[in-house]
């Protein structure tokens, strides 16, 4: 059974599991919701051992429904499931062996009208095994029965009669049945109730009124007419979902898969959710009888609401008769649990969720007005070249919506990245989230704001040269999913559940050991729909350019839950089945980027990396690898496991430049916490926990791991140095569980935003990490040396990293060859720069870089602890000073105001502002005189980079109009 108050905790894999019957008394019983009542518990009930309970530090955690059994809310001083109030504590009496406490339910609750409590009993910290099973109560004397119909929902043949008995306590009572919010029969004075309702032809919801004492408790339930089956064959262009017709913006044409099931109706604001038998969906035969049915008389542009009626006359044990969902394919969805709680800042006008309905509900609007568009021919970045920013958006800014990224689209520039990547952004159970509790797949969580809003995102940052990657949790789904309500075992009845074997999309039990959610199918051809259906929509509708898959390792159905081994080893079903959602990608966007988090057997990674690389446009898909422990233990001055080889594709055996590496991901504490909580400090000059000088280390991490070639990845704040932990709880603490590879239970929990409040932006020390990072990030991305062959000597505290074209010893006159040294000790060291050959060497970080630095016959450097060099035989050409215009290229005109022209032909065209920032890419083929887009440029002074046919470049000034 999932508490719908504690939604949020799902994630982390917490549930009222029925461990073992915990044996209590209520006094007085009944008892009235202004009653100071006792609840015992029998300590011989309690295990001690297994809940990890000490000193008898038993803590009672609550919440209440109203007198109907329903709006069910938390107790308001539970405290964190994780840090129990103290005031929930129970009283050990050690004679007795007991736990008592003591309370008045309406002061307890801060509620009145009270008509059952619940509550369980766990440890303080609640982790782990340390919960009962949910007790409920009921509050007061007067209690109602219904004892007939036996189910909530009845399905009758139309003409048929309903029975309808029920009984009270506390007294005689007055009885009063509505139909369809109409009054059909009273009777008063009586503690039992009988009346039959006849020759019923529609269908009905009723509601049973009793009132004893001026206090009214409510039955509801309803009658379903079983309106037969229509079969007939729908268009071929109707897919799943919501069809538009684009020709008639007061129609909308619904289908859904539903095998199994006996009929459905359509009930919405269109039918004032009492839909009668023109709303029953028709069936089609030879499209596995999908239900279908065309809706007519829509007022184009108005906001309409729907859900399914799904019924199954005759279901499985522990299975519902009906199942009242929103559509499985919905693109916005209403929900009466996270909707109150989204601020009207970050969506304006938010429909409002309709009144009497349950669960979530599907938006349909018809001749909407679509967005325009301002990039609608964006150029992606090269692999190779990706610097890929990792944004939850929830803890990017105070705001926490699409908006505050818009805002902050320059600090993305002038940190040089060229990728964005989001946390999950789609529908997901409750609102502050990491997202990947997702439960709509095609749905935008609306917490973060509109669609148009996050389309402008999309665009803003496509105008700015940055791509945006999702990250997409398609290896499971959350309980509010349609598809695994549709076919679940409810064996309560409260309308949640896990898969049952009917259901088509998802295993009963994870084919894997890393489950959370219910565990999607990928071998069957529903569930590969599906999928393919959420990439086109994010592809096709929001211009995605890329997707971050997360968990790849569950999409194989060879395994099961407890075989870790089997997980994790080469599975050919696995392989060929992400294969096909690659390609599938790639037939929509060729230049689509595709990324797996799989964390796996190598042979397997291969297959994926390797994939396609000789097709035209190169494919392969890039694996993330996650090099946390040896970038951690450098950072902290450790000298063991500080290997870090595998962070480029060599380690790996792929052909290409596919490994996608990074120091630190959400996954990952800060190596900034593990810095300053766990850092050497045996050098009282150099103490790795002081913040500074974790801040000074931070630049040298950058330097190691940015710079090699291949896509990496920036775990948000990283460039600043953030030092809070993942670990960190909503009142600051860091979680008392955490060990270092312990995921504590506050790792979900929201974080503060100290980078913008305390402006840490003007702080010397971390905006030194921000403009080393930006400055590594720019010479990745425009210098073609480091798309080239590298060796990386690590393992050692003073690693070096060797990068270059073409053959490493001999020199060039162009910048092929760049060494990177850094010393991760905590005194000063001399290291060998080892370079492939004398003659002058330049400091790359060097803005000006107008003189050399070192001979290349140099064999030793003095770093102080902390301390990196990044070297190259030539100067960046970030750093040159001349631009004067060589008499062979022309710009014109010059000045431009909204395109340019080149006289000769190209290769590739960068314009970069007059701060050194890339702020506009052209690569292709391009004759002579073809026009150049710069009209949303601003006007300035910009410096163009012309790299010719045969790669000669030179640099042009533009003064745009």
């Amino acid at each position: 059974m999932k508490k719908l108050v504690l939604i949020f905790l799902l994630f982390i894999n917490w549930c009222f599991a029925q461990q073992q019957t915990v044996t209590h008394t209520v006094s007085p019983s009944p008892f009235e919701e202004d009653d100071n009542i006792t609840i015992t518990i029998q300590g011989s009930s309690i295990n001690e051992v297994t809940w990890g309970v000490t000193g008898n530090e038993l803590y009672l955690w609550a919440w209440s429904l109203d007198t109907n059994l329903a709006n069910e809310q938390g107790c308001p001083t539970n405290g964190s499931w994780d840090n129990s109030n103290e005031a929930h504590k129970l009283t050990y009496n050690s004679g007795a062996d007991t736990y008592t406490i003591s309370f008045v339910p309406t002061a307890f609750f801060s509620r009145t009208n009270i008509g059952r409590i619940g509550f369980l009993v766990k440890a303080k910290d609640g982790s782990g095994d340390k919960k009962s099973q949910d007790i409920l109560e009921n509050v007061g004397a007067f209690q109602l029965s219904l004892s007939a119909p036996s189910n909530t929902t009845s399905i009758i043949n139309s003409g048929s009669n309903l029975n309808i008995t029920a009984s009270n306590t506390g007294g005689n009572a007055g009885y009063i049945l509505k139909a369809n919010g109409s009054t059909i029969n009273t009777q008063s004075g009586i503690a039992s109730y009988a009346y039959t309702d006849t020759n019923i032809t529609a269908n009905r919801n009723y509601i049973l009124e009793v009132t004893v004492g001026g206090v009214t408790k409510t039955k509801s339930f309803s009658v379903i007419v079983d309106p037969g089956s229509e079969f007939s064959v729908m268009p071929q262009t109707y897919l799943d979902g919501i069809t538009y017709d684009n020709s008639d913006p007061t129609k909308a044409t619904l289908v859904l898969y539903a095998t199994g099931k006996d009929f459905v109706y359509v009930a919405g604001s269109f039918n004032n959710w009492q839909p009668d038998a023109s709303y029953a969906m028709k069936r089609d035969p030879s499209r596995n009888n999908k239900f279908w049915l065309t809706l007519t008389g829509l007022t184009p542009g108005q906001i309409e609401t729907f859900q399914y009626w799904v019924v199954d006359k005759t279901p499985i044990a522990n299975s519902p008769t009906l199942v009242k969902t929103a559509d499985p394919y919905s693109t916005l969805v209403l929900s009466p649990f996270d909707d109150p709680y989204i601020p009207a800042s970050t969506y304006p006008n938010l429909p409002t969720y309709p009144a009497g309905q349950d669960r979530e509900v599907t938006v349909l609007q018809t001749g909407k007005t679509p967005y325009n568009w301002q990039v609608t021919n964006f150029e992606k970045p090269k692999k190779e070249d990706l610097v890929i920013y990792e944004v939850l958006i929830r803890d990017f800014d105070a705001d926490r919506n699409f908006q505050d990224l818009i805002d902050k689209i320059d600090y993305f520039k002038n940190l040089n990245i060229n990728a964005i990547e989001l946390m999950p952004i789609m529908e997901f159970e409750g609102n502050e989230s990491w997202g990947y509790n997702t439960s709509f797949h095609m749905a935008l969580d609306k917490f973060y704001g509109t669609e148009d809003k996050f389309k402008e995102l999309v665009d803003v940052c496509h105008q700015n040269g940055i791509a945006v990657i999702l990250d997409v949790a398609l290896n499971h789904a959350f309980g509010r999913n349609p598809m695994v309500r549709m076919w679940m075992n409810d064996p309560d009845g409260d309308g949640w559940g896990e898969p049952s074997s009917e259901n088509p999309y998802f295993n009963e039990t994870a084919k894997h050991t890393y489950s959370v959610g219910s565990d999607f199918d990928h071998s069957n051809s529903f569930t590969n729909v599906y999928t393919k259906r959420v990439v086109k929509h994010w592809i096709e509708e929001f211009n995605i350019d890329g997707f971050r898959w997360d968990l790849t390792k569950g999409f194989t159905q060879e395994c099961s839950f407890g075989d870790e081994g089997c997980t994790n080893s080469y599975q050919q079903d696995r392989v060929d089945i992400l294969k096909d959602y690659a390609d599938y990608s790639w037939s929509l966007d060729e230049t689509h980027y595709v990324i797996f988090e799989h964390l796996g057997a190598t042979s397997e990674e291969q297959q994926w990396a390797n994939y396609r690389i000789g097709d035209a446009i190169p494919k392969g898909v890039m694996m993330w690898s996650e090099m946390w422990t040896p970038y951690k233990n450098l950072a902290q001055g450790q000298t063991t496991d500080i290997n870090f080889d595998r962070m480029g594709h060599n380690a790996h055996g792929f052909t290409e430049k596919r490994a996608l590496g990074f120091p630190e991901s959400h996954d990952k504490d800060r190596i900034m916490y593990e810095m300053t909580a766990f850092g050497t400090s045996t050098n009282p000059s150099h103490d790795v926990t002081d913040l500074n000088i974790a801040l000074k280390r931070m630049s040298a991490l950058g330097a190691i791991s940015l710079t090699v070639p291949g896509p990496k990845m920036v775990w948000h704040f990283a460039e600043l140095g953030m030092e809070n932990s993942i670990w960190m709880c909503a009142n600051g603490a860091v979680n008392t569980d955490y060990d270092g590879n312990n995921d504590g239970d506050c790792k979900l929990d929201t974080k503060p935003q100290p980078q913008w409040t305390n402006n840490w932006l003007n702080d010397t020390n971390r905006s030194q990490v921000y403009k080393d990072w930006s400055r590594l990030n720019a010479l990745k991305i425009n210098e073609a040396v480091f798309e080239g062959n590298y060796n990386i000597t690590s393992g050692t505290q003073t690693p070096r990293i060797s990068i270059y074209t073409g053959n490493e010893n001999t020199s060039d006159t162009a910048l092929k060859n760049v060494i990177i040294i850094a010393n991760f000790s905590v005194t000063n060291q001399t290291v060998n720069p080892s370079f492939p050959y004398s003659g002058d060497w330049y400091d790359l970080m060097d803005e000006s870089a107008t003189t050399a630095t070192i001979d290349g016959s140099t064999t030793a450097v003095n770093l102080a602890p902390g301390e990196f060099k990044v070297y190259g035989n030539q100067t960046s050409t970030l750093s040159t000073k001349d631009y004067e215009q060589p008499l062979n290229t022309k710009i014109y005109p010059n000045p431009a105001s909204t395109s340019f022209q080149v006289n000769t032909a190209l290769e590739a065209v960068l314009i970069y502002d007059i701060t050194g920032k890339l702020v506009k890419t052209f690569r292709g083929e391009f004759s002579a005189g073809n026009a150049f887009d710069i009209a949303n440029l601003k006007p300035s002074i910009y410096l163009v980079k012309i790299t010719n046919t045969v790669g000669a470049t030179h640099t042009v000034k533009l003064v745009k109009q």
